[in-house]
């Protein structure tokens, strides 16, 4: 893990926690709302290789629609209700450890 990444970490559990973080605005009508999953538009779907993740976070922040949390060790746990398969946590990932497989539903 390079210092700005555990730098970063440390400061989100000193300063924050996980469970403390800042969230986005909660919209709760149409479009990207709590009410209204938008999960199904998805073609792809992130999955995690949990032997190459550093719990670096930052597909945590990256994700526009937030719908990834985090375990106790920082991997994401990614909410399929809400993710459009965008791929934009899997472009930041440093050690590659999300692939973005075919969904077939």
């Amino acid at each position: 893990m390079k210092t700005s990444e555990m730098e970063t970490k440390k400061l989100i559990d000193e300063k924050w926690g996980t469970e403390k973080l800042p969230r986005g605005g909660v919209v709760i009508e149409s479009a990207t709302s709590l009410l209204f999953k938008t999960g199904d538009w998805r073609i792809y779907k992130p999955v995690l290789k949990e032997e190459v993740c550093i719990g670096c976070t930052k597909c945590y922040f990256v994700c526009p629609d937030d719908c990834i949390e985090l375990n106790e060790n920082y991997a994401p746990i990614f909410d399929l209700d809400f993710c459009k398969g965008c791929s934009l946590c899997m472009d930041i990932c440093p050690p590659h450890a999300i692939d973005m497989i075919l969904e077939v539903k």
